[in-house]
């Protein structure tokens, strides 16, 4: 048995495609590839492949990890390559190494992502009221934010989940924000929620439902280090 874990992108070509969906493009990939998946016992047999955190349907990613069980080491370098040539377009691999068998789950030990945020200002809007808008953000200790979902509604403290202020470029008609979110055991605050109270509530005036959001970045961070999850074992 051994474990590799990958690198890999979520780009323009499946924005829209849910988790699941990537998912299975990877299974699928990984069979066509023939190499040597692993797979659960019983009635229902899966493959043994697991990810760090979902993405939200709409958000691209330079940064996703997955685990993968193989039933026998084969060569890396040849084991990506057959990988990669049977990759849907939008998926691609940027590193993988393999791991100690007895790693923690991925989504035990990832604890903070990176995004960047493209999005309009408003006809009316300048950069400098945006930079207000953000700067009021990041000084208020304490925001609340409704959340919204098939379940119901649930109040958010959006703050709690944030590990740095929010920076702000101008890049011509638009703004990027760069975001960090913590990610707890208890749960986490999502990007577009984060550019929804700031529109709500800090009058940033943006085309928010234009808004092109990429993560970053996913990262293993602790007091005295800041790494990928492949970093973290030598």
């Amino acid at each position: 048995m051994a474990k590799l874990r990958l690198e890999i992108t979520k780009g323009e070509e499946i924005r829209y495609i849910s988790h699941l969906d990537y998912a299975s493009a990877m299974e699928r990939a990984i069979i066509r590839a023939k190499l040597p998946a692993a797979y659960s016992e019983g009635f229902n047999p899966h493959m043994k492949i697991a990810f760090a955190s979902a993405l939200a349907v709409g958000v691209t990613s330079q940064a996703e990890y997955m685990d993968l069980d193989f039933k026998e080491e084969v060569d890396l370098v040849e084991g990506v390559k057959r990988l990669a040539a049977k990759l849907p377009p939008g998926i691609r691999v940027k590193s993988a190494k393999y791991m100690p068998a007895s790693i923690p789950a991925l989504m035990a030990i990832v604890n903070l992502a990176t995004y960047d945020v493209i999005v309009p200002l408003s006809g009316t809007e300048d950069y400098t009221a945006a930079q207000e808008s953000v700067r009021r953000f990041n000084e208020t200790q304490e925001v609340l934010y409704m959340r919204h979902t098939p379940k119901g509604r649930k109040e958010i403290e959006i703050k709690q989940y944030m590990d740095k202020p929010i920076q702000i470029f101008h890049e011509g008609k638009d703004i990027k924000l760069v975001i960090h979110i913590k990610i707890t055991p208890t749960g986490s605050i999502k990007p577009g929620e984060v550019l929804a109270a700031l529109a709500s509530m800090f009058d940033l005036a943006v085309k928010k439902d234009s808004a092109l959001i990429d993560r970053t970045g996913l990262y293993v961070a602790t007091d005295k280090s800041c790494l990928t999850p492949i970093e973290i074992y030598g």
